[in-house]
């Protein structure tokens, strides 16, 4: 048997599960269970597969917050454009997950579009809403967010200074 038709043969095997396994996952994402669409929608963010930005963008409308978070996870690791507008409403949601996945995400994609929605999270109630603002905010880059991050520098929680400070010194090109 010639080695070559072999290892040919073995890739196309293995496409054609991985395609197989992506349909499986893309059914899951819409299962009625929600340890399902989590784990869904975690796999489609490792898998890195650009196909995969539709469907989770689907899912932050998810009745159920933790699957908007891990969705909006999934597609801050997947760093797509086209996630920024959706993502960018999800900033505006009444659930801190939601928003704290949401910004984390922003931040991962680094487009500049979510400078301004970002800022009023610098004064949420919750303050892993504000860290991860913050930090989001520092991996954009944007000189607009100075002045905010600035004003955000006297919070009362430690963890939210250090977040801002990071931020600043990320923007400012600071080690």
């Amino acid at each position: 048997m010639d080695p070559e038709y072999s290892i040919k043969r073995l890739t196309a095997d293995k496409e054609k599960r991985m395609e197989k396994n992506y349909e499986i996952i893309l059914l899951q994402l819409q299962d009625e269970s929600i340890p399902y669409r989590l784990k869904a929608a975690e796999v489609l963010g490792r898998i890195g597969d650009e196909r995969a930005v539709e469907p989770l963008i689907c899912c932050l409308s998810d009745p159920v917050a933790e699957v908007c978070w891990v969705a909006a996870q999934s597609l801050g690791k997947l760093r797509d454009p086209r996630a920024v507008g959706p993502l960018i409403a999800l900033l505006s949601s009444g659930d801190r997950w939601a928003k704290r996945g949401a910004a984390w995400s922003l931040g991962e994609i680094g487009d500049p579009r979510a400078v301004e929605p970002l800022l009023p999270l610098l004064k949420d109630r919750k303050k892993d809403v504000r860290v991860a603002a913050a930090e989001a905010l520092g991996k954009i880059g944007d000189e607009r967010a100075v002045a905010p991050l600035e004003a955000a520098a006297g919070d009362e929680e430690p963890e939210v200074r250090t977040a801002v400070r990071k931020a600043l010194q990320m923007i400012r090109g600071q080690p």
